[in-house]
This record gives C-alpha cells, sequence and structure tokens, in this order.
C-alpha cells in the first residue's frame, strides 16, 4: 500500500506507515524545518509543497491520504473561527485533493482517509463545523445529532463506504502524556472504518505497556540533564493535579501572583505550560524538581522548575531520539508540539 501525507509537519504519518509496512510516496508541507526534517528520514518521499497549489490528478495516485489539518481555528484555546478560519480552512484543499485523484482514477485511489484533529472541532460553531467535516468527506447530508452534542466515537455507513470517528488519548499507547485526538477514516470502498477504529485488543489501549513507558521516560528526565534556575515570577495555578495513570494534568503557570498550589498524586512529567509556549494548545512540557518519593510537594518559589529537552519531548510524541535533530530547540518544540503521537497513527495504520 502507498501513502500520501498531506500537512506533514515533521512526518508521524509517514514513520507510523513505514512501521506497518506502507510506503509513503509524497508529503505536503511548507516548514522549511519540518521538510528538513522529513527529507532527512524519507528520502524517497517527494515533496509538493503548499497544498493550495497541488493538483490531485496530477500526483501520483495512493491508497491513503492523512492529513492533520490545521487545528487553530478549532481549538478550544484558539481563536474558535472554527472551518471559516485562515488557517483550518485548509481542511477542504485536503477533501479537494481527495476528489480529484478519486475522479481522475475512477474512484479506485484513495481507498481510505485518515483525519486528525483536536476535540474543539467537536463542538466548534456549535457542532456544525464536524458535521461540515463529514459532509464534505462524504458528499452526502449528515444529521446532527438530537442531544447537539456529537459523540467521541461514530460512524456512517452507506453503499459501499463506510466512515468512523474515535478520540485516542496517548497516554494509552505508551508515551506519558494525556494527548486526546480526533481520528477518523473513511473507507471509500468497504465497510472497514469501524473495525480500524473499534476492535481492539485491549479497550483503549495497553495500559500495562502505557504505565512501563510511562516510568521509562519520566526516569530518562532527569538524566544527563542540565536543570534550570528556579523560576522566579512563576507560581502553579489553583487545583489539583492526580492521575492513576500517572499521566499529568496540564501545568498551567501564571507570571507572579504570589500563589502555589499542591500538587497531588503520582506527577513526574507535566505535559504542557500555557498557550503562549506554543500553538494549538501544543506546548513545550516541564517537569518540576523537589520530589519526596513519587509525590511532588507544593510547588513554590524555591522549587525549580525545567523545560524537558527535545528528545525527551520527542519521547512525549513517540518519535525515535533526535528525530528533530539539526535545528534549534525552539523549532524543535513547535515542530514537536504540532505533530501527531506516532503510536497512535501506528494503530491505525496496523490496522
Amino acid at each position: 500500500m502507498k501513502l500520501g501525507s498531506l500537512f506533514d509537519g515533521i512526518g508521524a504519518f509517514p514513520l507510523s506507515a513505514m512501521r506497518q509496512g506502507i510506503t509513503p510516496v509524497w508529503a505536503s508541507e511548507i516548514d522549511k524545518s519540518a521538510i528538513a526534517v522529513t527529507k532527512k528520514h524519507f528520502p524517497n518521499m517527494a515533496h509538493l509543497g503548499d497544498i493550495t497549489k497541488i493538483n490531485g490528478v496530477e500526483i501520483e495516485p495512493v491508497d491513503i491520504i492523512s492529513a492533520g489539518s490545521p487545528c487553530q481555528n478549532l481549538s478550544v484555546a484558539g481563536n474558535r473561527e472554527g472551518l471559516a478560519g485562515s488557517e483550518s480552512q485548509l481542511f477542504h484543499e485536503f477533501i479537494r485533493i481527495v476528489r480529484e485523484m478519486r475522479e481522475a482514477t475512477n474512484n479506485e485511489y484513495p481507498r481510505y482517509i485518515l483525519w486528525e484533529n483536536v476535540l474543539g472541532a467537536y463542538s466548534s460553531n456549535g457542532g456544525q463545523d464536524f458535521r461540515a467535516v463529514l459532509q464534505e468527506i462524504l458528499q452526502s447530508q449528515i444529521p446532527t445529532p438530537k442531544s447537539g452534542r456529537w459523540a467521541t466515537a461514530g460512524m456512517v455507513r452507506g453503499a459501499g463506504y463506510s466512515l468512523a470517528w474515535r478520540t485516542l488519548d496517548a497516554q494509552y499507547f505508551g508515551v506519558p502524556q494525556r494527548r486526546k485526538r480526533i481520528f477518523l477514516v473513511a473507507d471509500f470502498r468497504g465497510q472497514s472504518a469501524p473495525e480500524i477504529l473499534f476492535e481492539c485488543e485491549s479497550g483503549a489501549g495497553d495500559f500495562a505497556e502505557s504505565r512501563s513507558a510511562w516510568k521509562e521516560v519520566a526516569a530518562c528526565a532527569g538524566d544527563g540533564v542540565e536543570v534550570t534556575s528556579r523560576c522566579p515570577k512563576m507560581w502553579c495555578s489553583g487545583g489539583r493535579i492526580s492521575n492513576p495513570l500517572l499521566a499529568s494534568g496540564t501545568l498551567t503557570l501564571y507570571e507572579n501572583h504570589g500563589r502555589d498550589s499542591r500538587i497531588t498524586g503520582p506527577l513526574e512529567v507535566a505535559p504542557t505550560i500555557c498557550r503562549k509556549y506554543g500553538t494549538g494548545g501544543n506546548n513545550t512540557p516541564l517537569v518540576v524538581r523537589g520530589f519526596e518519593g513519587d509525590i511532588a510537594r507544593t510547588l513554590i518559589a524555591r522549587h525549580t522548575v525545567r523545560r524537558l529537552t527535545p528528545i525527551e519531548c520527542e519521547r512525549l510524541m513517540g518519535f525515535p531520539d533526535n528525530w528533530t535533530a539539526g535545528h534549534s530547540d525552539s523549532a524543535r518544540y513547535r515542530m514537536l508540539g504540532n505533530s501527531v503521537a506516532v503510536p497512535c497513527a501506528e494503530y491505525i495504520m496496523g490496522r
């Protein structure tokens, strides 16, 4: 099978596809740093550039087209302009290319599409944007749920086609962070979409494997890493952070408001900090220094907070170490934060 990757970023979908015996054929991306990363790791993959300039008739047909279209206008942390927003409206370019390729190949290619996005897509524009996504893909009228809210998993079946969506959380697929994303699969020539997403061997993922990976990566967090000096002018916001699976919640930091907070539960890695450190809610993780065993003491000014290193962030996302090496730390954080959790994508590619 062959894969084409739109909004490719640093190649999470090509990497997950290749690991499952699927050949990445081409990719579309405009970020120069991200293109440099994928050219290094996938030297035989063609780069098509700006998605708005791609003609689906002219490019090589593929079995699967993947797309993690821009989420800025759909995210609850963004401006909520929805699919009409300047970034998220590029979803329509993705579907245009799919439709052009299918028309040019007598509806043979692509058979599958895989779309990934933030949970805000469910509620954007009162749920109408997600309805528009389904209708655009299937070219069919889709009713809004009677409740007015989209479920976190669902499917649509028709004569000869199927579509399914599901929220997957990366923490259940072997990486130590909570990262919930919508994954949508459409099978234009069969009924396999629900089987791909819903039939799994161990519920939402392998909990034992996830816990093991958590321990391993968290242990690596302090190995050979220089700890920054304590961060003046920053305190943890009020609230409790706890999780029986050792995946921590978001640690939001504020400028000096003179507040502190008790962190309960086994906190070893805090996945995100405030939105100004990234886009679309994908931000630079921190770790808190000053533990008593596995329990973090109250975070006050004398405790230290440091960023995770780029390698640690690569591990959080399921990439091999040094996948983004050769670029500035800020560029690596940005590229990783905007990427897809590889284990989730690989689970789908394998099925």
